[in-house]
């Protein structure tokens, strides 16, 4: 006699979406896009729809002007060399919290958010009063190119960090030790097995901090001064807002906005990638 075949459950039904108590599809996507549209969207179109107020041939001029063109190299320059320094040392000290022990290790977690909670005209006068004239460490570096890059790498620090901290969690080091028992050095470990493991996470963080750094305002304000050879290209908006010319500074808003928009695409393309060789 032969056995008859188990009865196998029957396949449940696919499970329908949670959706918020009283709100519908349509409502909640009304509701969204109206949101984003009063906070987001109109603002941009706003300041875009004054940069080309007088036409393309004024948008340019005011773009490429000296001033503007100054900030802009200016700005850019500080900020590739911050995320290149951040990226080494947001690196050290992420694998520093993830993978050493050591006094005051929380408090040095909980410091590294330090930038995004500060306001960043408290961290103007804080680097001010540590490497101003009156630095209790004797440095004085005030109103000079390093204070703007010293501001730019203190509030772009926990984007790296918090970038690479979760990978460096989530790594499976059974890689690393196998590695190790076939004989591989440390460099060549850390080369071949952690370094690509680590490498979207530390471009997304580098994207976002260099976007971070380019729109940078109230940390460079005081402790860099605004002077000519120290004006970044949001402080000269800010000039040139006060001197009543808003079609230049939506103009030189509108570089930044575009140029943000580019860093923002290639993170999202950094975390697709990501996705796929997960």
């Amino acid at each position: 006699m032969e056995a008859q075949p188990a009865n196998l459950p029957a396949p449940t039904a696919s499970r329908a979406s949670l959706r918020l108590p009283g709100i519908g599809t349509g409502v909640g996507n009304g509701m969204v896009v109206l949101y984003l549209s009063i906070v987001v969207l109109l603002p941009l179109a706003a300041v875009g729809s004054e940069a080309f107020s007088l036409g393309l041939g004024h948008f340019w001029e005011q773009v490429t002007s000296p001033l503007a063109v100054k900030s802009l190299k200016l700005t850019v320059v500080c900020s590739l060399v911050v995320v290149v320094l951040n990226g080494i040392f947001g690196t050290i000290l992420a694998w520093l919290l993830v993978r050493d022990e050591f006094p005051g290790k929380s408090i040095v977690n909980a410091v590294i958010d330090l930038p995004f909670a500060l306001p960043t005209i408290v961290a103007s006068l804080v680097l001010l009063t540590l490497y101003g004239s009156d630095s209790p460490l004797g440095i004085d570096i005030a109103s000079t190119r390093a204070a703007v890059v010293v501001a730019l790498m203190f509030v772009t620090l926990p984007f790296v960090v918090r970038a690479v901290q979760p990978l460096l969690l989530e790594m499976d080091r059974e890689m690393e030790a196998a590695a190790a028992s076939l004989g591989a050095g440390n460099f060549t470990i850390f080369r071949r097995i952690i370094f690509p493991n680590l490498l979207p996470g530390l471009g997304a963080g580098v994207a976002l901090a260099f976007a971070r750094a380019l729109g940078e305002f109230g940390s460079v304000l005081l402790f860099a001064g605004g002077l000519p050879d120290t004006t970044v290209t949001s402080v000269f908006i800010r000039n040139q807002v006060e001197s009543n010319n808003l079609v230049g500074a939506s103009a030189v808003s509108m570089v930044l906005l575009l140029a943000s928009l580019l860093l923002l695409g290639c993170v999202s393309l950094i975390q697709r990638w990501s996705a796929r060789h997960v």
